[in-house]
């Protein structure tokens, strides 16, 4: 009867202690409820804590870092351009009593999240222009100064520079990183109340509404054609500009040309001129003779018919012959 007493007695020391004992794992945390109350602080530290057996039960909460997605929405920005926002935050439990009294678990939690984020991202981005959600700086406005002052010393310097051609870029004030900085500081205000606090929010995606797209897509069609209009400007300013050095350096040749033929023809003629008048001067007559000659091989042809005088000049050769 003693050994049966005993066995029962440890049996129920066993069932008390194991509904009394309760183990809190690393990343987690714990409330102690009884009759659906929560009571006392959270358990934070991990390892074996005890509650009042069957009186009392524990609920677990997460204490690491948990994720939450939204669903893309259509926002209107200031300047009435609707474009579609993807965003994501990460969030933590940092107040399990409130967060089980408001909330009363992660998915009632994630409920108020989605109202609490999607408002504020749609007022936040309404407030501002799009290329404040698109861009994030001013680093290629910088560079683009940059440029310029360079292309000033170039050229200052006498270099020959290549105009460059950009589209127009507009300057931000705040940029997507701000944007998300903002809409997750006001969320953490709205959220301290359940005991959450909003670590980050991001803006992971933007797109463009379909109707804004295809308008998106005009512009960008046009600019580039403007940019191409101007590329094809400069290039035919350049090719009249190596046209005029061409048609420049051509005249110059010919001139040069002509000049040089002209002073060599002048000194052949006037060399034939002296040996003319070297040979003139030796033997008029035989000259004279040669001359006649010649007159007749070109003037005398076969096929050709000539009415002379008897006593013409021209034949005194023909008749000394005869």
């Amino acid at each position: 009867m003693k050994k049966l007493t005993t066995i029962v007695g440890l049996f129920v020391l066993f069932v008390v202690i194991y509904s009394s004992a309760f183990i809190v794992t690393e990343g987690r945390q714990a409330i102690k409820t009884q009759f659906g109350r929560p009571i006392g602080e959270p358990v934070t530290e991990a390892g074996l804590h005890f509650k009042t057996p069957f009186i009392q039960k524990v609920r677990y909460v997460d204490k690491r870092i948990l994720t939450w997605d939204g669903d893309p929405n259509e926002i209107p920005t200031k300047d009435k351009k609707f474009i579609r926002v993807d965003t994501t935050a990460r969030w933590r439990i940092v107040d399990a009593l409130k967060f089980i009294q408001t909330v009363q678990n992660e998915r009632g939690a994630i409920t108020r999240l989605d109202a609490v984020l999607d408002g504020i991202t749609r007022d936040t981005i309404s407030n501002h222009f799009l290329v404040e959600a698109v861009r994030n700086s001013n680093s290629i406005l910088d560079r683009l100064e940059k440029s310029k002052k360079e292309r000033a010393e170039k050229e200052a310097n006498g270099e020959i520079i290549e105009e460059e051609v950009t589209g127009e870029i507009e300057k931000i004030s705040v940029g997507r990183e701000k944007l998300s900085a903002i809409i997750a500081e006001s969320a953490d205000l709205e959220t301290k109340k359940y005991g959450i606090r909003i670590i980050d929010v991001q803006l992971r995606r933007i797109s463009y509404e379909k109707s804004v797209e295809a308008k998106v897509y005009e512009r960008m069609i046009s600019e580039r054609k403007r940019i191409a209009e101007k590329i094809r400007s400069q290039g035919k300013a350049e090719k009249a500009k190596i046209e005029g050095r061409l048609s420049q350096d051509l005249q110059k040749i010919e001139s040069e040309g002509y000049k040089n033929a002209q002073l060599i023809k002048g000194t052949g003629e006037a060399t034939a001129t002296a040996i003319y008048a070297r040979s003139l001067s030796q033997d008029p007559s035989f000259y004279e003779f040669l001359r006649t000659l010649e007159a007749y091989k070109n003037s005398l042809k076969k096929e050709t018919q000539y009415i002379l005088s008897s006593d013409s000049e021209f034949l005194q050769l023909l008749k000394k012959a005869k």
